[in-house]
């Protein structure tokens, strides 16, 4: 098709160009016909510019004019022209100027839409991932992915600068046990075995660490079989580097960094480094998660040592059995905390695994509503040591240290979104570090890796390893960003013996550590450098970055809820024949 090719894009035009002919191909984004001036608003992913066909444009652009219809991909043609006084608008940065139609010419037509394309598109989700090609055309959509391809060329700028190297790694590999379910590929040539996708790079990059390439990076394509939320999905990208020769610090450190970087280059934000850090431990007892969100304040209390001084019964029998007792302050909160609001954070913490939720407030310097009538006797001393004022209200659960910890984690959260109390558009990063190397599953009856088999314990615990599992802290550490795990990582094995020790732990005996990581432990055999690594989830980094509060808004095409994609119709069913090729049948 010869048509007029484009010698601005719709966010160029200014008034440097005024009486200046040019060429615009673009989107019909709106059209307003006033009779004998039509005004055509022509969009393409730069930006959004006027144009205008009148008396003074050629009949047949006129004429032609009439058939223009929204979504109609379009090249017009004429000279830049100032607008009329009085309508010039400044919410465009094109605002000043039109575009004086000479020639139209129609590149293709646009039959019914499903919805209006616009800054965001309001559909269903479901409608929005049928016509996806059609919501890749929002403003929303295009600056979510433009931030995206921005991040990536921060990464890779900053990590070229600090001497990584990009390395590709195998897409079909051997199964390996890192999690979740893998995703298996049949092999034709070999009928009977498989190929699975990596749920990531592990062991390869660990392997290039034993090549002495040092530092390595990709933005790497992961694949799990889980089932999807908001922040997963089965085929997802990570931030994948390793390095060698490293402790803890310096890769914490590194990441910081780049960290800064990424968000200098793509919001224009700068991040204070370095991040603040709280033990695996530390962060349960005073934030009830090993996510905790830090964009507003809410620790939580320990009030076991108080409530031996009150009359609250309940309580008191918790603590005898050994249990603790947590509570949240609410400050200056009483008279937003209604008994409809206490109800549902009691429902959260119920859900959560606890009895329920006690609560009282300060007024006239007593303990009032709610269980307030047994702390009576106790109401001034704890008022003084708490710092209690006026209006404050007082939420308490109490449990089994883990389980009081999570549910109250959880109200904390409840209430503060239900207070207001998280500042839209702050970004509040912090390390939790030293994680349990293992931990008890009860169903199977043994211990597995927390993380994954391939950490190093911390030094203190490697002489006593196999005494006592369950107190075993490793050198792991995790990247949380306004309450969501972004990254984690860890100092990795490199002694094949101490390899071994781990895998008994978990009931890899040899035999079985062979069969499935045999090459790794081969190549730990020819003198592997200490090195250690992180991934940040890319998707993720970016839904934070974009305020968004789910990944399938920064992913071009994501699958939905059901791990299936309503545009293009997969999983789907395949011929009888392939199946044949590949020695499948089903039974």
């Amino acid at each position: 098709m010869n048509y007029p090719q484009r010698t601005l894009n719709c966010s160029q035009p200014r008034v440097v160009h005024l009486g200046q002919d040019h060429t615009l191909n673009a989107w019909v984004h709106r059209l307003r016909d006033h009779g004998n001036i039509t005004f055509l608003t022509l969009r393409d992913r730069y930006g959004l510019m006027q144009a205008v066909i009148d008396d003074q444009s050629p009949q047949e652009v006129r004429l032609l004019t009439g058939e223009l219809k929204m979504e109609y991909c379009v090249a017009v043609t004429g000279p830049i022209r100032r607008r009329p006084e009085g309508m010039v608008n400044p919410q465009m940065p094109t605002g000043e100027v039109e575009l004086h139609v000479q020639q139209l010419v129609i590149l293709s037509r646009c039959q019914n839409l499903p919805f209006v394309i616009d800054e965001e598109n309001r559909s269903t989700e479901a409608t929005r991932l049928q016509y996806r090609y059609l919501d890749l055309r929002s403003s929303g959509m295009q600056r979510r992915l433009i931030l995206r391809d921005r991040v990536v060329r921060s990464v890779r700028s900053f990590l070229a600068d600090e001497g990584f190297l990009e390395i590709e790694t195998p897409t079909l590999i051997k199964s390996t046990p890192e999690g979740a379910r893998d995703f298996l590929v049949p092999s034709r040539l070999q009928p009977g075995s498989f190929y699975a996708l990596p749920q990531s790079p592990q062991i390869y990059k660990q392997l290039l660490m034993v090549g002495g390439l040092d530092r390595y990076y990709q933005i790497a394509r992961c694949y799990r079989d889980e089932d999807p939320r908001g922040d997963r999905q089965p085929e997802f990208t990570q931030i994948d580097l390793e390095m060698s020769f490293v402790r803890r610090d310096d890769v914490l450190d590194l990441t910081e960094r780049m960290m800064q970087r990424v968000f200098r280059d793509g919001l224009n934000v700068e991040l204070e480094l370095p991040f603040p850090r709280l033990s695996y431990h530390e962060a349960i007892d005073r934030y009830g998660t090993d996510k905790p969100d830090i964009r507003f304040g809410l620790p939580l209390l320990d009030l076991t040592a108080t409530i031996n001084q009150t009359a609250f019964q309940a309580f008191r029998d918790v603590v005898a059995a050994g249990g603790c007792v947590k509570a949240l302050v609410l400050k200056k909160a009483g008279e937003q905390v209604t008994r409809k609001r206490i109800a549902e954070w009691e429902e959260v913490a119920r859900k959560a695994g606890a009895k329920g939720l006690a609560w009282m407030r300060v007024q006239n310097h007593q303990f009032e509503g709610g269980v307030g009538k047994f702390f009576q006797e106790s109401a001034a001393a704890m008022i003084r040591d708490l710092g209690l004022e006026e209006g404050d209200v007082l939420l308490m659960g109490a449990d089994s240290w883990a389980r009081v910890c999570r549910s109250m984690g959880m109200v904390r959260l409840e209430a503060a979104k239900s207070l207001e109390l998280i500042e839209a558009g702050k970004f509040r990063f912090l390390w939790v570090v030293d994680f349990p190397l293992f931990e008890w599953n009860e169903e199977s009856g043994q211990w597995e890796p927390a993380h994954h088999m391939f950490s190093m314990p911390k030094a203190e615990y490697i002489d006593t390893l196999e005494q006592n599992p369950g107190d075993v802290k490793g050198e792991l550490y995790d990247l949380v960003c306004n309450g969501l795990e972004l990254a984690s990582g860890s100092i990795r094995i490199h002694d094949p013996d101490l390899q071994q020790r781990v895998f008994n732990i978990v009931g890899y005996p040899l035999e079985r550590a062979r069969e499935r990581f045999g090459f790794l432990l081969d190549a730990f055999r020819y003198g592997p450098p200490p090195h250690g690594g992180i991934a940040p989830g890319l998707d993720r980094l970016v839904m934070i970055m974009s305020q968004q509060e789910t990944i399938r808004e920064v992913i071009a095409f994501p699958k939905n809820t059901q791990m299936a994609s309503p545009m293009d119709g997969s999983p789907a069913p395949v011929d009888e024949a392939q199946l044949r090729e590949l020695g499948i049948r089903f039974l």
